[in-house]
């Protein structure tokens, strides 16, 4: 099996197999985690103390599926990957963590394998109680995961070249984009998450990549870098870099715990805008991440795809290592 043409970048995610979170108590006693028609409200489910996660990697292709790219630690290249459903587990401490249910196909339609993809950490052998599932929030839970996010009172810059907080924006603002001028905002989306797991923003300190102030994103935003001289041995002068291969504990650093307030920018096409100096994605609209528009948004959707911007991804092996953010610091100075 091969995987079909994708659109946007690839998407890595820190999953569990079925057979590491099982039932250990209640009426599933014993079986691991199913798929939404099998599961029971209050089983009590636990992680094996011997489970890691694993890298699952995923394409959104262009004919609307999610499937396993070649390089995935797990499942098999090309399996399409459904969205099964969103649950909610609540640990004995009141805890909750929200995950979602993912489940591979093979070349017949059946299923293959069940992933669990939790939202926030979950502790080996700490017993978590299922309160919730919800079939139709498996999507809008993944899309926000994936989208590219920035935080409240980031600045942005508008096509006058003046800066203004990103939630004082509006529809219709114009804003100052890399490859085409300036462009009218067409939606600003906004969600208030738990600052945990894959939701916890990235703060990217003043100074890290010639910015004044600090920024601070969703951990998979991709940055803008170009490089005046080729430090990071990409092999060219134009990347995009997710945030959290970034992070070095000093200069670039996660945010965990408490509330953030996240919000999106959407435009005709998908585009580079200025973000407190850096050069920042707005959203991409693909398979993914189209769940997390409102229905009148994606009713009359014609936004267009990369925007010459396909290809220009950095592989997270060049990037593994403490000093990455500093490499493209230098690299992007004069």
């Amino acid at each position: 099996m091969t995987s079909a043409p994708s659109s946007g970048p690839a998407q890595n995610l820190p999953v569990f197999r079925a057979e590491d979170f099982r039932v250990s108590h209640g009426a599933n006693l014993g079986d691991p985690l199913s798929c939404l028609d099998d599961l029971m409200l209050d089983d009590v489910y636990s992680l094996a103390g011997t489970a890691d996660p694993q890298r699952l990697t995923l394409h959104a292709t262009d004919n609307d599926h999610l499937t396993i790219a070649a390089d995935s630690e797990v499942g098999q290249d090309g399996a399409d990957i459904h969205l099964d459903c969103a649950l909610t587990l609540m640990s004995p401490d009141g805890q909750i963590t929200d995950a979602i249910v993912l489940v591979e196909t093979d070349a017949d339609g059946d299923i293959a394998q069940i992933y669990l993809l939790p939202l926030a950490r979950l502790s080996p052998r700490t017993p978590y109680a299922l309160v919730g599932t919800d079939k139709d929030e498996a999507r809008t839970k993944f899309a926000h995961l994936t989208c590219a996010r920035f935080t409240r009172g980031t600045h942005i810059t508008l096509a006058s070249g003046a800066q203004k907080p990103i939630e004082e924006l509006e529809v219709g603002d114009r804003v100052l984009t890399r490859n085409d001028g300036p462009q009218e905002v067409r939606w600003v989306g906004q969600t208030t998450v738990r600052a945990v797991g894959d939701f916890a923003p990235i703060c990217v300190r003043a100074g890290a990549l010639n910015n004044d102030r600090d920024l601070i994103v969703s951990p998979d935003h991709r940055l803008f870098i170009y490089q005046r001289k080729d430090r990071l041995g990409a092999g060219r002068s134009e990347l995009l870099v997710k945030v959290r291969h970034l992070v070095n504990g000093e200069s670039v650093v996660v945010q965990d715990g408490g509330f953030v307030d996240y919000f999106e920018l959407l435009f005709d096409s998908h585009q580079i805008i200025y973000a407190e100096g850096i050069a920042a994605e707005s959203m991409l609209i693909d398979t993914r991440t189209r769940s997390a528009l409102p229905d009148e948004i994606t009713a009359d959707l014609n936004v267009h795809g990369d925007a010459g911007l396909s290809g220009l991804d950095v592989t997270e092996t060049l990037l593994d290592r403490p000093d990455a953010a500093e490499l493209l610091r230098r690299a992007s100075l004069r």
